[in-house]
């Protein structure tokens, strides 16, 4: 460290640093309350406004708790999401976070496993930081006994929201 930061520069680092780790720890609390079922803690991660644009594309707290709240009777029965890799860029009071999702799951009893990517947009409210929009993109979803290799797609709303060449990043 040079003799040449200032308090304030310090003060700033430090902010970006607590920042990213409070963003980090949503995303865990994201996946926490998604598998465990729990949709009103989930919904009020998001903003009052906030989107989830992935197997659908939905807004607003009401909308998000009958989303994810419905996933069952789509068939989407139970899962277990694992997010790594967060790339965490923080302007202020708004962030972008890109991570890589690794899911598997049970879609009408059979056994699946999915990966994809999220791009998320985050705001600082007055309740910590919260999605403006958190959008997911399937590289692969399909079932365990026909492997994930071929790019199968074994629930046509992951077809949907799967990954094209122009839209990675």
């Amino acid at each position: 460290m040079t003799a040449d930061l200032t308090t304030t520069d310090l003060e700033g680092r430090l902010r970006r640093l607590e920042d990213a780790e409070a963003i980090r720890t949503l995303d865990a609390v994201y996946c926490r309350h998604l598998d465990d079922g729990n949709w009103p803690a989930l919904a009020e991660l998001f903003t009052p406004d906030g989107v989830f644009d992935g197997l659908r594309r939905v807004a607003g707290h009401a909308d998000l708790l009958a989303f994810f709240g419905g996933l069952a009777d789509g068939g989407l029965t139970a899962f277990w999401h694992h997010v790594s890799n967060l790339e965490v860029e923080v302007d202020g009071d708004t962030a972008t976070v890109r991570s890589l999702l690794w899911q598997p799951c049970v879609v009408d009893g059979v056994p699946h496993v999915a990966a994809g990517r999220y791009r998320d947009r985050l705001v600082r409210t007055g309740a910590g930081w919260r999605y403006a929009e958190k959008r997911v993109r399937f590289t692969y979803w399909a079932p365990l006994t026909e492997g994930w290799d071929h790019h199968r797609f074994g629930l046509e709303a992951a077809a949907a929201a799967r990954t094209t060449p122009d839209e990675e990043d």
